[in-house]
C-alpha cells in the first residue's frame, strides 16, 4: 500500500510527527536521531513537492527557527475516511429513497464537480480536446489514470478506478462519474466501466444512454 511504504520511510516519519503538531527541523532531528542537516533536506524536498510548509518562527536560543506543518494536500492523501464515508452516504441513500432519485442526486453529484473541476479551464475545441481536459482532469484531480482513444467513437478509458472500493458495490458512482465527464465534454456520454474483477473506468463520449 502506498500509504504504508511512504510512512516507512525518514520523509514517512516527518509527516508521521508533523500530524500530531507543528515542529521544527531541530525538533524532527532530536526525535528521528538525525542531524538537523538531514532534516532539513527532506523538508526542503517536501516542501517543494508541496508536502510540508511553513507557518511561522519559534524563537531560539541563538536565532529563531522555522517552524514546518503538513499541507491540507498530505492530509488529505493519508486520510482513510473517504471512502467508507462515501459509501455510507451512498448506502444511506439507496436504502432511503426509490432508485431513480438516488440516481437524479447522483448526477447532480457528479455534474456539479465536473463544474467545479472544470472552472477556469478553455472547454472549446474539438470533442476529442474536450475529452482530453476531461481525462487530464480525472487524472490530476481525483487520482484516476485514463486516456482517450478513438475507434469510430471516442473514449476515455482508464486502467483502473479510484472508486473501485465502491463501484462494484454502487452502480451509480459510475452514473455519477458519467455525468460528470458529460459536464466537461459538453456532450452526451455513456458509462462503459467494468465493475467485475478489478474495475476500469470507461466512459464513450457523444454516446446516448440507453
Amino acid at each position: 500500500m502506498f500509504t504504508r511504504r511512504l510512512l516507512d520511510t525518514t520523509r514517512g516519519r516527518i509527516v508521521t510527527l508533523l500530524r500530531q503538531e507543528p515542529r521544527t527541523a531541530e525538533d524532527l532531528a532530536a526525535q528521528l536521531d538525525l542531524t538537523p542537516n538531514a532534516v532539513r533536506s527532506q523538508l526542503t524536498a517536501m516542501e517543494r513537492d508541496a508536502l510540508v510548509q511553513r507557518i511561522g518562527r519559534r524563537p531560539g536560543t541563538t536565532r529563531p527557527s522555522q517552524l514546518f506543518e503538513l499541507t491540507s494536500e498530505i492530509e488529505q492523501l493519508l486520510s482513510r475516511a473517504y471512502i467508507p464515508l462515501l459509501g455510507q452516504l451512498v448506502e444511506t441513500f439507496a436504502e432511503a429513497l426509490p432508485a431513480a432519485q438516488v440516481e437524479t442526486l447522483l448526477r447532480a453529484t457528479g455534474k456539479a464537480l465536473g463544474q467545479q473541476l472544470s472552472a477556469g479551464r478553455r472547454l472549446s475545441g474539438s470533442l476529442r480536446s474536450r475529452a482530453a481536459v476531461a481525462s487530464c482532469l480525472l487524472n490530476e484531480q481525483l487520482g484516476a489514470l485514463t486516456r482517450v482513444e478513438q475507434n469510430g467513437r471516442i473514449l476515455i478509458r482508464g486502467a483502473g478506478c479510484p472508486l473501485s472500493a465502491l463501484t462494484g458495490k454502487h452502480h451509480g458512482v459510475c452514473v455519477a462519474m458519467e455525468s460528470l465527464v458529460a459536464e466537461i465534454v459538453r456532450k452526451p456520454t455513456q458509462e462503459c466501466c467494468v465493475r467485475e474483477g478489478r474495475p476500469q473506468c470507461c466512459f464513450a463520449i457523444g454516446a446516448r444512454r440507453t
